[in-house]
């Protein structure tokens, strides 16, 4: 029994588009225009932030950053960040907003 139901399991998840696994850079951009832009530039519309907090467009371009490594960073704050209490996929949709601007 237990052999079927990891089966159906694993086939279902098999069944999922890829594109339902991804994070969502639209809703990234919605969280990072109300938590971040205090320090942050988070677009190319806004106009000053912090000159302590880098725009969001320098951490894109560094290199080695990716999605995983950013949502990595937010779960674990620098010491100079507000600990947001971001959830894992919150995390995830504002590294694939910061990562899509490069």
């Amino acid at each position: 029994m237990s052999r079927s139901i990891a089966a159906l399991l694993f086939v279902t998840i098999l069944a999922v588009p890829a594109g339902a696994w991804a994070a969502d850079a639209a809703n990234g951009k919605k969280l990072a225009e109300r938590w971040c832009v205090t320090c942050h530039i988070v677009s190319q519309q806004q106009k000053s932030g912090t000159t302590q907090a880098p725009p969001f467009s320098e951490i894109a371009k560094r290199p080695h950053v990716d999605a995983p490594m950013v949502a990595f960073f937010l779960m674990n704050p620098h010491p100079k960040m507000p600990d947001m209490n971001l959830s894992r996929t919150e995390a995830a949709d504002l590294a694939a907003y910061i990562v899509s601007l490069k």
